[in-house]
């Protein structure tokens, strides 16, 4: 579509014309079928007419013919007329109800059943995404919306025609002047109103537009948190939050300045005629109209027309712009989601940038090399294949320094991915295709990459928590999908975001995953975490521990001790540093990093991947693997985000 197109067509969506359009067939292939309904709900309405035009004319006659003929009788007699057509309205508005679950049980019946019909189509389809994930909201909250909105249309629309067909044969019958009088004023106060239909509901959809982006920058911000405060795209997120607050604020503007025409039109509407027919009494007068007649068209106005106007007005306003809204986007043709917001931070690293491999589609399913032999110092540290692979050193390369650490030559991986692919949902796009990656006993691992990428998902995979969609994960040579919780207890220890501390003491959350560990390890523990302050605070190792009055960075210093009592030989730090300050989540990781063991850590700031071994950069279309200074040297997403976490641009060293 050509961008003038595309402006057309949202020019189209806008104001409510195009909508009404695509919904017009279906509108009359309903009302056909109900055909019946309709019909039984005319004839109740026509009681209403009835009703209307009896009140205003038995007034009128009551004057006419009896008070001011002195007929004192027949005056209240045809107030008692009048009388009885107000009471008789109760049980016609009973009728109308009662007919009109013939047509809105309908309409929700098949707006569900379109819903559900659509949803499963694009399930099975294989859209992007997989699952609709509006149908939730289509099925429930919109149903409901339309169900309602299009029930008071009915319902007001029925009674504004009826009544207004009853109150004017009843001015008509009283004296013609008495129209001449009030259907100018009453007719232009309507077509004000009408013209003001199509730019409101344009400026309602802009509203709702900017609302909604404005809610889910939010929403998104707030969950990409940590990252923005980490990477230092705070301030960008800000500035997009303080332009999307000016959009919704303009949007706001122009439908408060349409809902300033429209409360004049339902003034011109609602008043006009009323004041209209008092300035021409003395015109009305001389052209013959009577006292009685005078009253009468003042009830017409004032107990029927006017009401059933402002009514009118108000329904139309309100639930037809919304009733136009959601069957448009229950039944009108499907929209395509827009991509989630991006920072800068986290745009794609460019193709063919220095020792980067792009993985597009058509390669994503080749093999995974095994092993590759590690590059010479400048080559860039780690081999690359399908996502990424940091290789084991092979016989006759150098060990990498691992901190004073000699990698262990003769063993296996600590861990290793082989064209690993993880997607949540047959049809839904992957969050890791075709990673290969090997770490090495001993090494200290950052993995980094902007929110929602798959860190997370990586340190479950290689915890065994969850199961990849292709491709295998193994700790220390053996292969975690589907082996028991004792044994991967064993490999692997995961420490996540939420920190666990259970009621007990001190000791008992710490020997967790440890029951025989001596008093002498607690204590080298407690002393390289840091744990010390907290333990004397709480009285001792045997204090007890009552979870809620422990602060998260308390409770996370509690889990990383657990964490370093355990045998296990690979630590999984998946954020779990995030609740502590800059110099204790140093000493926890450097303490992590001095244990016998390896170390795999989801980093949460610089510091975490300048201290680390190597970084792993994971961006969704890449993964760069390296030395910290390698990977700045070769991805200009990592320099974006390393510039950030410094406040300044990175340079390249």
């Amino acid at each position: 579509m050509t961008r003038r197109a595309a402006s057309a067509d949202t020019r189209e969506t806008d104001d409510g014309s195009g909508a009404v359009r695509r919904l017009a067939p279906h509108a009359r292939r309903f009302l056909a079928r109900r055909s019946g309904v309709l019909v039984r709900l005319a004839l109740w309405s026509l009681a209403e007419t009835g009703q209307a035009f009896l009140v205003g004319h038995g007034v009128a006659r009551a004057v006419d013919q009896g008070f001011l003929a002195g007929d004192t009788r027949r005056g209240l007699l045809w107030l008692t007329v009048a009388l009885v057509a107000v009471l008789l309205g109760a049980p016609v508005i009973r009728g109308v109800f009662a007919e009109l679950a013939g047509l809105t049980e309908p309409l929700r019946d098949g707006l569900v059943r379109h819903a559900v019909d659509r949803s499963l189509g694009s399930a099975a389809a294989g859209g992007p995404g997989g699952t609709d994930r509006a149908a939730v909201s289509r099925l429930t909250n919109q149903v409901e919306i339309a169900r309602d909105s299009f029930a008071g249309l009915v319902l007001t629309l029925r009674s504004f025609v009826f009544t207004a067909a009853g109150a004017l044969l009843g001015l008509l019958s009283l004296h013609p002047s008495l129209l001449v009088v009030v259907l100018p004023p009453l007719s232009l106060g309507l077509g004000l109103f009408l013209v003001t239909l199509r730019p409101m509901a344009a400026a309602q959809r802009r509203a709702l537009a900017a609302d909604e982006a404005l809610g889910d920058h939010a929403a998104r911000s707030r969950a990409a948190l940590r990252d923005l405060t980490a990477c230092g795209t705070g301030p960008a997120a800000a500035r997009r939050g303080a332009e999307l607050i000016e959009d919704a604020a303009a949007a706001a503007r122009v439908l408060a300045g349409w809902a300033a025409v429209r409360t004049a039109a339902l003034g011109v509407a609602g008043h006009l005629p009323v004041l209209a027919l008092l300035l021409a009494v003395p015109w009305l007068r001389g052209r013959g109209v009577t006292a009685g007649a005078l009253l009468g068209a003042f009830t017409y106005l004032v107990q029927s027309l006017l009401p059933a106007l402002h009514t009118l007005m108000t329904a139309l306003g309100a639930a037809g712009s919304r009733l136009l809204v959601v069957l448009d986007r229950i039944i009108g043709p499907e929209r395509s989601e827009p991509p989630p917001e991006r920072t800068r931070a986290a745009e794609p690293e460019r193709a063919g940038g220095p020792g980067s491999v792009r993985a597009p589609a058509a390669t994503r399913t080749e093999p995974a090399l095994a092993a590759a032999p590690r590059p010479a110092p400048g080559a860039g540290g780690g081999a690359v294949t399908a996502r990424a692979t940091a290789a084991i050193p092979g016989p006759g390369d150098d060990a990498p320094d691992l901190g004073g650490r000699p990698a262990d030559r003769t063993r296996t991986a600590a861990v290793e991915l082989r064209s690993v692919t993880l997607s949540y949902g047959v049809r839904a796009e992957p969050v890791l295709d075709s990673l290969d990656l090997c770490v090495a006993p001993g090494e200290h691992l950052a993995v980094v990459g902007p929110s929602g990428i798959g860190k997370s998902t990586l340190t479950r995979l290689v915890a065994g928590t969850l199961a990849p969609s292709g491709g295998e994960v193994r700790v220390d040579g053996r292969e975690v999908t589907g082996r028991p919780p004792a044994e991967l207890a064993a490999l692997r220890v995961l420490v996540p975001q939420e920190a666990y501390v259970f009621s007990g003491t001190l000791s008992d959350n710490l020997t967790y995953l440890r029951p025989g560990a001596s008093r002498a390890d607690l204590d080298a523990a407690v002393d390289a975490l840091g744990l010390g302050p907290l333990v004397e605070r709480l009285g001792g190792l045997d204090a007890p521990v009552r979870p809620a009055e422990l602060s998260h960075g308390e409770r996370q210093l509690v889990a990383l001790t657990r964490a370093w009592v355990s045998p296990a030989p690979l630590l999984l730090l998946d954020e779990a540093t995030c609740h502590l300050d800059p110099a204790a989540e140093a000493r926890a990781e450097e303490a992590l990093a001095r244990r016998p063991g390896t170390l795999l850590v989801v980093a949460h700031r610089l510091s975490s991947a300048v201290r680390a071994d190597r970084v792993l950069l994971l961006d969704g279309t890449h993964a760069v693997c390296g030395t910290h200074d390698e990977v700045l040297d070769r991805s200009p997403l990592y320099r974006d985000l390393t510039g950030h976490w410094q406040g300044g641009p990175a340079r390249r060293r």
